[in-house]
């Protein structure tokens, strides 16, 4: 079996792996590692939670070892989608650069341009940072990409969902045309796919899973909602998302709930607080500051519920989390795939729950679709509601009844009424007829009680009788007359 001594890396850096309590390399690891080490462009595809991180930040520690970063140029540079997953990458290199004098900068929105000018300004040899801070620097002429040795591009799938795809084909430009180029995604889109043979150069190709596939050690369900009134759903969503959480019992230690929006993250988190769970938001108009204390809270264990926008969703190292809940199902069947990944990692078990309402059935398709798989359907843990359980017995009662008949009812199935009430009945009708002809047929105003005339009869029992007559006898009768 492969060992990280096995890998060709420098003594300092597996002395931080050592420390770090890491022996065996993950696949991706054991499959990156030796080209990137060679000095070839990488095209890394793998799945979330496979250790991609350290595939490239080992080896660039390796190779980086010898040599001395000039001031506003950096060495090396490491592309990340969100500010969290380039904290995290920093991370990374504080723990495997412990013995080597390397050093790094972080760009990430939310922290004082002066604090990261003066690290610039000193030379780096690790340059992290999100596409837009970076090009920020550079365009305020603080920063020059024309040393860039190494070039890292982490989460390229994300980078493409969250539109930074021209930012990160401008800094490719900016960068020499020698570099190498270590490119990691989760999936390859066929814009991903354009990029890698527009930018790589005959990259070594390392796929340890296939593209969107879910771990095994993911149990996953979905619960299919219905509230009972559309006004209602919110409220009787978060009802059941509570209910979920309760059935799990022991077994929920920690979890990750996703909502597609900003607003509903907020919403969750002041739900569930205030019925008396420990929860806190976190979203890209939070505080970066805020971000981070919630983040680090929920890591340490001093936070149970971290509700979530999909900025927690791609490449966060979240050690031991027990259940991922989708409180929405995710717009995009790829985000489906890295959501659930913040659980089942590193080879421990993980729960996936998921809350469909029937707008939707045709995302959870899709997700099905994509990972191949059935999610099996779970039981909906609250009883129905009242109104529905009274609906649903009015509807078995009248299945039972035999249907109605249609038309006149017979005399035997009229409601028998006095004689008195019977024989008063075509009196009144009379009467009503009679002060309606009083009125007149004219419905104008002022005409109510005005004499219209002689009444006109109709052709019932007091029919004329010279209708009767035919038309001969009628023309003789007034030849005599």
């Amino acid at each position: 079996m492969t060992k990280f001594s096995d890998l060709n890396l420098d003594k300092k850096v597996l002395k931080a792996i050592d420390d770090a309590g890491y022996t065996e390399p993950t696949p991706i690891q054991e499959g990156a590692i030796p080209p990137a080490l060679e000095g070839k462009d990488v095209l890394g595809i793998a799945q979330t939670g496979t250790g991609k991180t350290a595939s490239f930040t080992l080896p660039m520690i390796t190779l980086l070892a010898r040599g001395r970063a000039r001031a506003r140029m950096p060495r090396s540079l490491v592309l990340c989608p969100t500010r969290e997953l380039a904290a995290q990458v920093a991370e990374n290199f504080d723990a495997y650069t412990k013995y080597s004098k390397l050093t790094k900068a972080l760009l990430i929105g939310g922290v004082s341009f002066k604090e990261q000018d003066q690290l610039i300004d000193r030379g780096v040899d690790v340059l992290i940072a999100t596409p837009g801070r970076l090009l920020d620097h550079f365009e305020r002429g603080k920063l020059l990409l024309t040393g860039v040795q190494i070039m890292v591009v982490d989460e390229a799938d994300r980078m493409l969902d969250m539109g930074f795809i021209p930012d990160i084909e401008r800094i490719f430009g900016l960068t020499p045309f020698t570099r190498q180029t270590l490119f990691f995604s989760a999936t390859m889109a066929p814009e991903i796919e354009r990029i890698t043979n527009t930018f790589l150069s005959a990259p070594a190709k390392i796929e340890v899973a296939r593209a969107a596939t879910t771990s095994e050690n993911i149990t996953q369900s979905v619960v299919e909602f219905k509230a009972s009134r559309r006004d209602r759903e919110g409220t009787e969503k978060r009802k059941l998302l509570r209910a979920m959480i309760e059935r799990e019992g022991d077994g929920l230690k920690n979890a990750i709930i996703f909502c597609n929006r900003k607003t509903d993250v907020d919403i969750c988190a002041k739900s569930l607080k205030k019925y008396g769970f420990d929860a806190a938001p976190i979203h890209g108009d939070l505080d970066q500051s805020k971000r981070m204390e919630t983040l680090n809270g929920f890591r340490d264990g001093s936070l149970k519920f971290l509700c979530a926008s999909d900025v927690a969703a791609r490449g966060l190292d979240i050690p031991n989390v027990s259940h991922v809940i989708n409180f929405d199902v995710p717009g995009h069947a790829e985000d489906y795939v890295h959501r659930i990944g913040r659980t089942g990692r590193a080879g421990k078990l993980g729960t996936a729950l998921m809350i469909c309402v029937p707008r939707d059935e045709k995302n959870l398709t899709a997700i099905e679709s994509l990972v191949e798989l059935e999610i099996p359907r779970a039981e909906n843990p609250l009883p129905a509601p009242a109104d529905r359980k009274a609906k649903e017995a009015r509807s078995d009662d009248a299945a039972d009844k035999p249907a109605p008949k249609r038309g006149r009812r017979t005399k035997s199935e009229d409601k028998p009424e006095p004689q008195e009430v019977a024989q008063e009945k075509p009196v009144q009708k009379d009467a009503d007829r009679e002060n309606t002809n009083s009125r007149g047929r004219g419905r104008g105003r002022g005409r109510r009680n005005e004499d219209t005339g002689p009444k006109v009869q109709g052709m019932g029992d007091h029919m004329p009788e010279f209708i009767a007559l035919s038309f001969e006898d009628r023309l003789s009768a007034e030849a005599e007359g």
